[in-house]
């Protein structure tokens, strides 16, 4: 089919997808049986399934994976011989809403705003299913590649599921190329690829001091407190310039890309005038090449509520980013080794990895990359760029361990602007058309290389 036609074929499929769309953000799918009912996240999946199903996938279905989650798996062979393999991921669970009051909108019903599309999942990751979806549908029956897709339900929980799944199950998701849906571009209408992702490691630090609180008046000075003692060894993570300083951890890792402009990081932060850049690099530099710590929430007493006496304990729940070249397990050992040794006499710190993913580097020298390369310039009618993401996919270095010879591709519907994993999480649906046609294209080239 040619670009005309896919271009304008994808614009007819356009309203559908904001249907569709609508559809899947109104499934709460938040994959925490604490927060959220778990029959969401399976009304998502069979959703999905029966999408792909439409689609053209003859043997969709649910497979269990052992965190308890559910992913979607199928297959659509084109039936030509010699065919390249590609398999489509993407995940249907999605973040929390967190505070529903710092929502401008509903956060599970698609709402237009100013030409943007709002709702939880909107971006991460649920455009991103519309975009294979809508890629797909323009294609039709014109497909030189063999297909598979695999769609996670617990990515945003960081449990593992499919990570474990996969090398279980290797030969179902074998392919010559991974498109790994779940990253974006440099802004709206600036196409790029991923090539460099931070692990992490998320642990939660518990400090016990007394057995039980005690009045702050008849006790408080001598009595070892465990908020206090919780306070000053988490501000031992950040030197003053906001640097993390993990000991043991290298902190002086260099952005060997594109630098991104101080500028424009703060346009997409959307940081208050004037407000500092933390760090003592540049924005790429801490971004994608350096360790970063934040604390992600603690448990204690509240404001409203609490009485005057010590805590006898605290908890707190790290993340802590990791550039390529670290281990998890080195830097969740650093991480405890650090903690320990900052800890005030008087109280007991212990710590418990609760999720690992290691960081990962993709290649650029290989015929899937040239095809999505080209792709992308024909799409966007400019030039592929290449990214780093502060985030983690852990999955990304599973599905290179396993399937080695494998192409893995980064690419999606979000960019800055979407602000995933906050309130307010929105897309720009130019995104998804001009992403769609970009895989539609590269599915073509890629099967048909001339």
């Amino acid at each position: 089919m040619r670009e005309m036609d896919l271009r304008a074929r994808v614009n007819e499929l356009m309203p559908q997808a904001q249907e569709e769309l609508a559809e899947l953000v109104a499934i709460r799918s938040v994959a925490d049986p604490r927060q959220f009912p778990p029959d969401e996240c399976r009304r998502a999946a069979t959703w999905v399934a029966d999408a792909f199903t439409e689609a053209g996938f003859t043997d969709t279905r649910l497979a269990d994976t052992p965190d308890g989650s559910q992913a979607v798996v199928g297959s659509r062979p084109c039936g030509k011989e010699n065919a390249p393999t590609v398999l489509l991921y993407a995940h249907y669970d999605v973040q929390p809403p967190l505070k529903d009051d710092a929502w401008h909108t509903p956060p599970f019903r698609l709402t237009e705003v100013d030409g943007r599309w709002y709702g939880r999942g909107a971006a991460d990751c649920k455009g991103n299913i519309l975009m294979h979806l809508t890629a797909l549908r323009a294609l039709g029956d014109d497909l030189p590649v063999n297909l598979k897709v695999v769609v996670e339900g617990s990515e945003e929980q960081g449990t593992g599921g499919l990570e474990a799944f996969v090398p279980e199950h290797a030969d179902l998701l074998r392919a010559d190329t991974i498109l790994v849906c779940d990253t974006g571009n440099v802004a709206v209408g600036h196409p790029a690829v991923t090539v460099n992702l931070r692990g992490m490691v998320t642990m939660i630090v518990t400090v016990d001091a007394l057995p039980s609180e005690l009045h702050s008046g008849m006790f408080g000075g001598p009595a070892p407190d465990a908020l206090a003692a919780l306070v000053s060894v988490l501000a031992t993570l950040r030197d003053d310039k906001g640097n993390t300083t993990v000991r043991g951890l290298p902190d002086d890792g260099l952005w060997p890309g594109a630098p991104y402009p101080e500028a424009q990081f703060r346009v997409d932060a959307g940081l208050f005038p004037g407000a500092p850049l933390l760090g003592g690099a540049g924005v790429a530099d801490m971004l994608w090449a350096r360790p970063a710590a934040t604390i992600l929430g603690i448990d204690c007493p509240p404001v409203v509520g609490s009485a005057a006496a010590i805590t006898p304990h605290a908890r707190a729940r790290l993340n802590l980013r990791i550039p390529p070249g670290v281990e998890p397990d080195e830097a969740a050992n650093a991480l405890t080794e650090h903690l320990t040794a900052v800890t005030p006499r008087g109280v007991h710190l212990s710590t418990e990895v609760e999720a690992c993913g290691r960081p990962f580097r993709s290649a650029t020298d290989g015929p899937a990359y040239r095809a999505m390369a080209d792709a992308m310039q024909a799409a966007y009618g400019r030039p592929m760029s290449r990214l780093g993401q502060g985030g983690s996919i852990p999955l990304c270095t599973v599905f290179a361990e396993t399937y080695p010879d494998a192409e893995i591709l980064l690419i999606g519907v979000e960019e800055p602007l979407a602000r995933i994993h906050a309130p307010n999480e929105s897309v720009a649906p130019q995104e998804i058309s001009a992403m769609a046609l970009t895989e539609a294209l590269f599915l073509r080239d890629y099967g048909s290389p001339s």
